[in-house]
């Protein structure tokens, strides 16, 4: 287990270092990116930002729960409309489609609402042609993710890396396709939980967020 995210984000900064390292670091990474997906992934992407000397930003991405097991996802909804969906998962929820598009529109309203809070007037950073590196806290379902690279993919980034210290294993493989690679620190076999796999979980919050961007108090 890691102790909490800081000690989680100074392993993952390590990997990605060494991932990067060399004459095979991927095109655009002189001029590269760190995002983290809020709130729990910006603590640990901070520390990769500032382990690379790369500047950090967000990429708001917000998950679609199946109603009563909101830990379960049916799917996300990123930034710049990108909807992401099980459909096996949708399938066996039993969710109809009236249900399933009012989730995401209330899913696709906090995004607009986290986005008018942490985003500067200016927009999103540019980043064609360069490379992104997203982190999050942990992996399950990869569908947060999944929104995340094709928010990036719209806006013409260079390439995709995932880092993040804890995956499920299925999920790790799976992110391959639709990600230039892939860093996990650890991947165990038995996954339940993201929170599982740290000693302490606290809730981040959304001036914590704030505080790591450089941002001014709401």
């Amino acid at each position: 287990m890691f102790r909490d995210r800081t000690d989680a984000g100074h392993l993952l900064a390590e990997m990605v270092a060494s991932a990067l390292g060399g004459p095979s670091r991927p095109p655009g990474a002189a001029d590269g990116l760190v995002v983290g997906l809020p709130r729990g992934g910006v603590p640990v992407a901070a520390l990769v930002a500032e382990s690379l000397g790369l500047p950090l930003d967000v990429l708001v991405v917000r998950k679609i729960g199946v109603p009563l097991q909101p830990e379960l996802a049916l799917g996300a909804v990123g930034e710049s409309g990108a909807v992401v969906l099980n459909d096996g998962l949708v399938s066996a929820s039993g969710v109809g489609r009236h249900e399933l598009d009012a989730l995401i529109r209330k899913a696709s309203h906090e995004v607009e609402d986290i986005v008018a809070d942490l985003r500067p007037a200016a927009g999103p950073p540019d980043v064609t042609g360069r490379m992104v590196i997203v982190v999050d806290d942990g992996v399950a379902t990869g569908a947060t993710a999944r929104a995340a690279a094709s928010v990036l993919r719209r806006r013409g980034s260079g390439p995709i890396i995932l880092a993040t210290p804890v995956a499920a294993p299925s999920t790790c493989a799976s992110l391959r396709s639709c990600f230039d690679d892939v860093i996990c620190v650890r991947t165990p076999l038995r996954f339940d939980s993201v929170g599982r796999h740290y000693e302490q979980f606290e809730q981040v919050s959304i001036a914590d967020v704030r505080r790591l961007l450089g941002r001014p108090p709401a």
